[in-house]
């Protein structure tokens, strides 16, 4: 296990035209991250001033997302020094739980194909391409 850091702002991304809150996108985001790994116990998050100027949003709805987290045990609050990562709830090195938290947004892609009445072929074809695109 690597050494705690302190995290960039631009750990977050939103999509302002979806339909998901912003607050809720945060949330599945460090969900994903610390499920992969790529954030880690002992981790600092941005403060939340800093992430609503990286993602222009108001500054309630990044304390809206850090304090669900802090309920749900994902984060811990530290005096003096922030938002910090807590160990993950669940253990998320098995590949089935890890497809378990892209499918609520899976699902609603798939409503929005339906409702654009595209060819799911298409559209796993375009998925391919940004899959391919997208690699680190």
């Amino acid at each position: 296990m690597s050494p705690p850091k302190l995290l960039p702002p631009d750990i977050f991304q939103v999509s302002t035209g979806s339909s998901e809150p912003i607050y809720r996108q945060l949330i599945e985001q460090l969900r994903r991250l610390s499920a992969s790994g790529q954030v880690q116990q002992g981790d600092t998050l941005p403060s939340i001033r800093e992430v609503a100027l990286a993602l222009s949003v108001n500054p309630m709805t990044v304390s809206k997302a850090y304090s669900l987290l802090e309920n749900e045990g994902l984060l811990i609050r530290k005096r003096g020094i922030g938002m910090l990562v807590a160990s993950p709830a669940a253990d998320f090195s098995d590949e089935e739980q890890r497809l378990a938290l892209v499918r609520p947004g899976l699902e609603r892609l798939a409503a929005e194909v339906k409702q654009l009445e595209l060819a799911p072929k298409a559209v796993l074809n375009l998925f391919q391409q940004i899959l391919r695109d997208n690699k680190s």
